[in-house]
């Protein structure tokens, strides 16, 4: 455990609610065996307090930086002073810090982390075709990355149309040459196939999408953290699908993290073996 004094920098988890959140239990027990004075703590904030708690929590004199969860990822984008590019085409962001000169920094690493997951797995993202369900903060940084990663093929969808059309459009503008698709949620004819929506979090959950269109060779991925196997990869793997759980992406992108909170990072197998993730 990590043990709190008067020197421990503090790395706020912000989002709600928060019995979902694995990286405390990561990233705490990764702190103590290196003998590094943080830690992360998460912070249930609701939606309506958060643009000023996001404030006042950057005033604190021994803050590290924050980790923005759901479903605070879109909301912060317009407090930041400043945004990497990952945060300007995803319009959302999950990790901020202060500089120097006080600035709230944003940057965007769920994407990254997916990517680097399925890289791991021997799976190639350049010319392969993806269809991305969940077009929010990190469906839209999932996308993003796999259009960066060289991915020929992207399908979009949500609920929302229009947060589909939208992340769809400013897909084409950063990456013409990837083939944007919107609209529908058949997974037939994609090597990857991704659930960026919370379906899967809560008992009785409707599918995202028809786990019996998936071809056998799909690698199907998820975002959901509070349950390692969901029902669309039970499904998947009842297909001969090659699968990859929602806390995978958490692992690849941690290092990153830590490299944008100026703090030493490690690999994703380091973390893996001294993590203490409960369900």
């Amino acid at each position: 455990m990590v043990d709190i004094n008067g020197q421990t920098r503090l790395i706020a988890h912000l989002g709600v609610p928060t019995e979902s959140f694995k990286a405390p239990m990561i990233y705490n027990p990764w702190f103590a065996h290196r003998g590094i004075n943080a830690a992360v703590v998460p912070m249930g904030c609701d939606v309506g307090d958060f643009p000023d708690f996001l404030r006042l929590v950057f005033r604190l004199r021994n803050i590290g930086g924050a980790l923005v969860t759901m479903p605070h990822k879109v909301a912060t984008v317009g407090l930041l002073d400043q945004a990497s590019v990952a945060v300007r085409i995803c319009g959302a962001c999950n990790a901020v810090r202060r500089d120097d000169e006080g600035r709230l920094v944003g940057d965007m690493f769920d994407g990254e982390g997916f990517v680097r997951g399925v890289l791991r797995k021997g799976r190639r993202v350049a010319g392969a075709s993806a269809l991305v369900v969940g077009a929010g903060g990190v469906g839209s940084a999932i996308a993003a990355s796999l259009a960066a990663a060289g991915a020929a093929r992207i399908g979009l969808h949500d609920v929302s149309a229009g947060a589909a059309e939208g992340l769809g459009a400013r897909l084409r503008q950063h990456y013409p040459a990837c083939e944007i698709l919107t609209g529908s949620k058949d997974p037939a004819g994609f090597d990857i196939v991704v659930n960026a929506t919370p379906l899967g979090m809560r008992p009785g959950d409707p599918l995202p999408l028809n786990p019996e269109r998936i071809d056998p060779t799909t690698l199907v991925g998820e975002v959901v953290m509070k349950v390692q196997e969901t029902p669309l990869l039970a499904a998947a793997r009842a297909r001969g699908c090659e699968t990859q759980v929602g806390t995978d992406m958490l692992f690849e992108q941690i290092p990153a993290y830590l490299e944008f909170f100026c703090l030493p990072s490690t690999t994703p197998e380091e973390l893996r073996r001294l993590a203490r993730i409960e369900y």
